[in-house]
């Protein structure tokens, strides 16, 4: 039997590349052939899933602090998350951001900075973003934009969110109350008609234009083509090619929930098993209300070992757990 290993992040317990290796030592202690192909939507782990960072560049973070961030280049394709130079991690969380002031600036740096290098396509994961700056400050670091003459911008969005909408949705996770929100929201709707006038681009015409807090929105004046995070890396590591030539597909996540079946990473694993004719196991930390795959098995550490341990030694579990299911 081979497997196909492709989770999700275990939020705050474990990365897609931790379970991934866990579950492959598992699966070929019980005797199987196993390969890792951790994954991603456009967010936090989107370097892993094309193996990892190979280069740092200093560069402004949220709040105009310098801070160093990692991405990646391989014969002339960078891959760059927005969240190692604008995340809202590096600001501190919701507590620590400043949600008005929060800026993109970085973003464009790092961008900067690939082509620079050489890179003629740029990848940036678009999620954890501090900023609702709807990518103005990443265009000002871009600016003369004619440096990106022949450079193809792909921008992997892990919401589908619309450039006005981004404020309400996602303003309070990033420490706005509600009358900064309601200035994020103006701010936003400026924004869309200055760049309507300028680049002749309706943002918010454009779904997924509000990831990141509108960067995605703020690229696709340049240019950009905004995709399903998920499916895009799928096909930058092809993944259904892979999943054909399997068994067995293992997949998971921390919290399976309603959204995960709505274009995140379970969801389209599962979906990619399915049309393969193949079977899915959908490995979770926890599941949340009656939620269940609409393929395949579905295996809870929460509930098979408890929520402590879960939390604690996640992916020796999922190894364990997938290496009983082979078992049987």
């Amino acid at each position: 039997m081979h497997v196909v290993v492709a989770p999700d992040k275990f939020r705050g317990t474990a990365t897609a590349a931790q379970i991934a290796r866990a579950v492959v030592t598992a699966a070929q202690q019980a005797g199987a052939t196993a390969e890792p192909v951790p994954m991603a939507d456009g967010g936090e782990g989107t370097l892993e899933v094309v193996g990892g960072a190979n280069r740092t560049t200093m560069v402004t973070g949220p709040l105009g602090d310098p801070v160093e961030a990692e991405w990646r280049l391989h014969r002339h394709v960078a891959v760059i998350e927005m969240a190692r130079a604008s995340g809202l991690a590096l600001a501190g969380g919701a507590g620590g951001n400043d949600p008005l002031g929060a800026t993109t600036y970085g973003t464009g740096e790092l961008i900067e900075a690939a082509v620079d290098r050489g890179a003629r396509r740029v990848l940036v994961g678009a999620g954890g973003s501090a900023s609702t700056d709807g990518g103005l400050g990443a265009l000002r670091a871009l600016y003369p934009v004619q440096r990106l003459k022949g450079v193809e911008l792909a921008v992997a969005c892990d919401v589908r969110t619309r450039f006005i909408e981004a404020a309400a949705v996602f303003g309070p996770q990033k420490g706005a109350g509600p009358m900064q929100v309601e200035l994020l929201h103006r701010r936003l709707e400026r924004l869309c008609q200055v760049y309507a006038d300028t680049y002749g681009v309706m943002v918010n015409d454009i779904e997924g234009s509000g990831a990141a807090g509108g960067l995605a929105g703020g690229l696709s004046c340049l240019g950009a083509e905004l995709s399903n995070g998920f499916e895009l890396l799928a096909d930058e590591v092809d993944l259904y090619g892979r999943i054909e030539r399997a068994d067995l597909v293992v997949t998971g996540e921390g919290g399976l929930d309603p959204t995960s079946f709505q274009g995140k990473v379970v969801g389209g694993v599962v979906e990619m098993a399915a049309a393969a004719g193949l079977p899915v196991l959908t490995v979770v930390g926890r599941v949340d209300g009656a939620t269940a795959p609409p393929h395949g098995d579905l295996i809870s550490l929460s509930e098979l070992y408890g929520p402590e341990l879960a939390m604690t030694q996640t992916a020796c579990l999922a190894g364990k757990a997938v290496a009983e299911f082979l078992r049987k």
